[in-house]
């Protein structure tokens, strides 16, 4: 397995924190459902975990590292998409999810749903597949603005909406449901329907190492592990 990977033995994976519940800091300890799941994945393929974590404020930028060989693979919630696999190479999926839209219900208790948004500033970030939906919204009149935050700019966008200085935030479903549950002032208060696949990327010369991480995901569905990580981290979120 070392020629899998571009120092022998280790396997060096990128992410983006915070990304709860696929990437979450407990007491300075890095962990989240996507941590433990390619944990397991080491485990399997006799490797050596070294997480690399991206700071970058543009997530799409994040790909470029695995064409540099600053890492061997990307995990961090990555929804697969056409453009992003013409940079990358992708496993097959593990989950699916929609976008989620949050707002402020103490401030605006009126809105029920993306029709009530009108003349609403939305606040996004940068790379983030929550885009798509929000050109859409905007094309069609439903929002005011879009409000384009770095991607390490999460908890500023969520201190904005408290604040009132925007409207809405969308983004992955189960990510901003995390995000929102200790700030009672907020809520989902709804899934924008996108069918998201998310995968594990990696460079796209690296096919060796996409089948092997691709056998072992098979092999971590058919123990049972997967489930049990799914329903620890998710606790019922729609997935697939």
């Amino acid at each position: 397995m070392t020629k899998l990977t571009s120092e022998p033995g280790v396997l060096r994976v990128a992410s983006a924190f915070p990304d709860p519940p696929f990437e979450v800091a407990v007491d300075g300890r890095r962990t989240g459902f996507d941590t433990e799941l390619v944990r397991s994945i080491c485990d399997d393929l006799g490797l050596t975990l070294r997480s690399v974590p991206y700071t970058g404020d543009d997530f799409d930028g994040i790909f470029a590292g695995l064409e540099d060989g600053s890492y061997d693979a990307v995990i961090s919630g990555t929804t697969i998409t056409p453009e992003r696999e013409q940079v990358a190479l992708f496993s097959e999926p593990y989950l699916q999810f929609d976008q989620g839209l949050a707002v402020n219900l103490g401030r605006n208790p009126r809105i029920t749903s993306s029709r009530d948004l009108q003349g609403l500033v939305v606040g996004i970030q940068v790379g983030n597949t929550s885009d798509l939906v929000a050109r859409k919204l905007l094309a069609g009149g439903a929002i005011g603005d879009i409000k384009y935050y770095p991607y390490h700019g999460i908890l500023t966008a969520l201190d904005d909406l408290s604040a009132g200085r925007i409207g809405a935030l969308i983004k992955l479903f189960p990510v901003i449901s995390w995000l929102v549950k200790d700030r009672s002032e907020l809520a989902v208060i709804e899934q924008i329907p996108t069918h998201e696949k998310l995968g594990i990327a990696f460079a796209r010369t690296n096919t060796r190492l996409c089948q092997a991480v691709n056998e072992s995901l098979e092999g971590i569905k058919k123990s049972g592990k997967f489930e049990a990580l799914r329903s620890k981290w998710f606790d019922g979120s729609r997935s697939g």
